[in-house]
């Protein structure tokens, strides 16, 4: 039997980055975690999750302790991916990630990312200071503004500034399949969104959050040309990508990563 291989959805940020978003396919999952996935927080068994994880170290050419994931948790926590969190054991390593929704490194060879099943993951490239960030940006942290805040973490960390940055808007949930409740709607007008740039109204309402984190993307400075966005619904495409609110909370996740060669 062929060893599967994960098929990636790949974005071209510049050269000597790699950034990708898993798809479903090339793993070594089973049921509504077929067949790629690499978080361990969403109930799939854990030694599927170990052999996919490997499966992408060796594609990206990386150690297992080079890929870093945090456990998210729809807030706004920030973490600096630095060769301190890198040398610490494991578990202590995957305390530190815990209640973390983005990641951001100037290290080579390090593969940082998200998981996303719906929610809107972005990624960030400063060409000038060499930089990366992935950002997991669910309804409640593109409330909060997890997206320019990510920036402003960048600038402040690493001296980053706007301009010099490119990003991808990965695969989420899309404007047609995100069907909200008054609560949700209120809260993003409470938040100072302009509701008619990313809503409309059918039986309920609707939100676009690509294009929220694509407005946060460019008000916090960042070129328009330098931004691309992938189109991929979620929940449209579960074929290829998963979608907690297409397939239930117990399936896998896509796990959008980016690394500087």
């Amino acid at each position: 039997m062929m060893t599967p291989q994960p098929v990636l959805h790949r974005y071209h940020l510049a050269d000597g980055v790699v950034a990708f978003s898993t798809t479903r396919h090339g793993g070594y999952s089973t049921g509504n975690y077929a067949s790629f996935n690499i978080n361990m927080y969403c109930g799939d068994a854990e030694e599927a999750v170990q052999r996919n994880r490997q499966l992408l170290c060796q594609q990206l050419g990386i150690s297992d302790d080079r890929l870093i994931m945090p456990h998210q948790v729809h807030q706004t926590h920030i973490a600096k991916i630095d060769q301190r969190l890198l040398v610490l054991p494991a578990s202590d390593r995957q305390q530190a990630l815990d209640g973390v929704d983005a990641v951001m490194t100037d290290i080579r060879g390090v593969c940082i990312g998200v998981s996303t099943a719906d929610c809107i993951p972005v990624v960030i490239y400063d060409s000038v200071h060499r930089v990366v960030c992935a950002i997991h940006a669910g309804w409640r942290g593109t409330v909060a503004r997890i997206v320019e805040k990510s920036v402003q973490a960048m600038m402040t960390a690493y001296g980053s500034c706007p301009t010099d940055m490119t990003a991808t808007i990965g695969p989420g949930i899309s404007l047609d399949s995100f069907e909200v409740g008054d609560e949700v709607f209120e809260a993003f007008l409470q938040a100072g969104f302009d509701m008619a740039a990313i809503s409309r109204r059918e039986q309920k309402w609707h939100i676009d959050l690509p294009e929220c984190n694509h407005l946060q993307l460019l008000s916090a400075g960042v070129r328009p040309q330098a931004v691309t966005m992938s189109g991929i619904c979620t929940f449209k495409q579960t074929d290829d990508f998963f979608s907690a609110r297409r397939m239930g909370i117990n399936s896998g996740r896509i796990f959008t990563g980016v690394m500087m060669l």
